[in-house]
């Protein structure tokens, strides 16, 4: 495969309008495996070469401890991705994810990068044995635990994850990353050490990670979901039985979410109005992640605040030079501090 090939080379708007274009469906699934890639960007090229050829979208990490992969294929190349992917020692018959949702514009290219972790962790993993993971519950073993008063439920997922959706019960940590959450989650477990603690994330590759740190602090009954509450919701719905995970399942391609019930847990940050919606806001030197309401949505045009909605007016030229002139590390920490969206 020649290199100009290894590497998307449309802008948005045109790789929009071929997926768009193309009649066929999609099947979004995800998947991921702890295992030593010992050249991993030797094995980026070599898996991007065998994935673009048949229509696969989405984002890929790598990094020498395994991969993490979102993806959306044609539904009629279900096959032969599978087969390809199993072409692949280190990854033959990984499990995939299938997701609750299909969209077809959930992903627009192919992208795989390299990086240091496949998620980042924060840990120093020569301390403990990252393979010493949790006890693996099926979903519906899960879901009957959950009746257990005496278990522990921990939500690893980022608190703007947690907000719009989570368990019953479930301890959900007020971070931003992961990285700063397992600290966090140590310490309020703190005296538990003895307890039955039930881990759940999207998929659950947070949790091998999170399940083996716990282990080595000492944690003695640390159990997680498999197929975290992606094969949860499937599960659930299958069996004909009542989620015990309530809203929205969010989800980090453009959906940015798939209904698993109903029940609308949070607010829209500007309006106060009952609303799950995440968007990004249109000022490119915020683009913070925020919940807003179609109401508000429109009358501020996709806007966190009306400073942005000012800076979205502005010739382009002027909102290029705020950005250079760091504009957007204001709105970064804006960012974090969430509360004062909307003002």
């Amino acid at each position: 495969m020649k290199k100009h090939l290894l590497f998307n080379q449309y802008d948005k708007e045109t790789l929009l309008k071929r997926v768009l274009n193309d009649p066929r469906e999609r099947r979004v699934l995800s998947f991921y495996r702890y295992v030593n890639l010992e050249n991993p960007r030797e094995f980026r090229d070599q898996l991007y070469s065998a994935l673009f050829g048949i229509g696969t979208l989405g984002r890929i990490y790598l990094a020498t401890e395994g991969i993490n992969a979102q993806v959306s294929i044609p539904e009629e190349n279900y096959g032969p991705f599978r087969k390809t992917i199993d072409s692949f020692y280190p990854i033959k018959d990984v499990f995939f994810n299938d997701a609750v949702e299909d969209k077809k514009d959930s992903f627009l290219k192919l992208k795989i990068k390299v990086r240091s972790k496949i998620v980042a962790d924060g840990l120093n993993d020569a301390q403990f044995d990252p393979s010493d993971v949790g006890t693996h519950l099926t979903p519906i073993e899960f879901h009957h635990t959950l009746s257990d008063p005496n278990v522990i439920v921990v939500d690893l997922r980022n608190n703007y994850e947690s907000e719009v959706g989570h368990f019953e019960n479930a301890i959900c940590p007020d971070a931003g990353t992961f990285r700063e959450e397992l600290p966090i989650v140590e310490q309020l477990l703190t005296g538990k050490q003895d307890k039955k603690i039930l881990l759940y994330c999207t998929g659950g590759i947070r949790c091998e990670k999170a399940s083996a740190y716990l282990k080595y602090k000492g944690f003695s009954q640390v159990h997680q979901l498999r197929g975290g509450i992606i094969s949860y919701a499937k599960a659930i719905k299958d069996h004909g039985l009542p989620s015990k995970f309530k809203g929205k399942n969010f989800v980090f391609d453009d959906r940015l979410g798939e209904k698993i019930t109903e029940d609308v847990l949070t607010v829209c940050y500007q309006c106060g109005n009952p609303s799950d919606r995440h968007t990004n806001c249109a000022n490119l030197g915020c683009h913070v992640l925020f919940v807003q309401c179609e109401t508000c949505q429109k009358n501020m045009e996709n806007c966190c605040s009306e400073r942005c909605l000012t800076l979205i007016h502005l010739p382009v030229e002027e909102q290029r030079k705020l950005r250079k002139e760091g504009m957007h590390h204001e709105y970064e920490t804006h960012h974090l501090t969430r509360k004062h969206v909307g003002k």
